[in-house]
């Protein structure tokens, strides 16, 4: 016969209103509001099967998570800390990295108001490379190679490459290439 696992009694008052606030909450991180609700769900006597079904996770899930709030209380609610390197680079330092993507390049050519070219810095690229992108990164002081630029960008499916300049026209003449006319219309040999 299965042993049958249960949430043990809040510790006092305030346990209780703050785990039943976070299971309720629209705003909390999602990870901690779930295991909240497999505490709130055990403690009006739901069984582990029908927890996990209602949260949607596997019932050895809602074990480990009824477990940890027995011995640890509110806190065993969070993650624990993560084996391995920490990243070298924060969220907020990998957040300047891609709006750098976004921005103009201080070597790209600006048409002014009069119908003029500008550029801000000369010396500087016109277009984003991994390399632009280190050197514009290092001059924020991030400290970071282009290979890790390109695994945060590839990481964030953001494209660093932009379209060729000719293959745009600001000539009001220019008429792109039309498609075929007609599927049937042969090739000359």
């Amino acid at each position: 016969m299965p042993i049958i696992l249960r949430v043990r009694a809040a510790q006092d008052a305030e346990e209780e209103v703050k785990v039943r606030q976070l299971a309720t909450s629209r705003h909390g991180p999602a990870d901690w509001k779930k295991r909240a609700q497999v505490v709130v769900s055990s403690w009006e006597g739901g069984q582990v099967g029908d927890i996990a079904q209602q949260v949607g996770c596997h019932p050895q899930t809602v074990r480990r998570w009824i477990t940890r709030f027995n011995e640890v209380g509110i806190a065993g609610l969070g993650d624990r800390a993560r084996t391995g390197r920490p990243r070298r680079i924060g969220e907020q330092e990998r957040s300047i990295i891609i709006s750098l993507v976004g921005s103009e390049p201080p070597g790209r050519l600006v048409r002014e108001g009069d119908g003029e070219l500008h550029v801000r810095d000369e010396q500087a690229d016109a277009h984003w490379t991994l390399d632009a992108l280190a050197r514009a990164a290092q001059g924020r002081g991030i400290k970071v190679k282009r290979s890790h630029i390109r695994r945060i960008l590839l990481q964030e499916k953001v494209r660093w490459r932009g379209v060729h300049p000719w293959g745009k026209s600001t000539d009001p003449d220019f008429v792109p290439k039309e498609p075929r006319s007609s599927a049937s219309t042969r090739n000359h040999p």
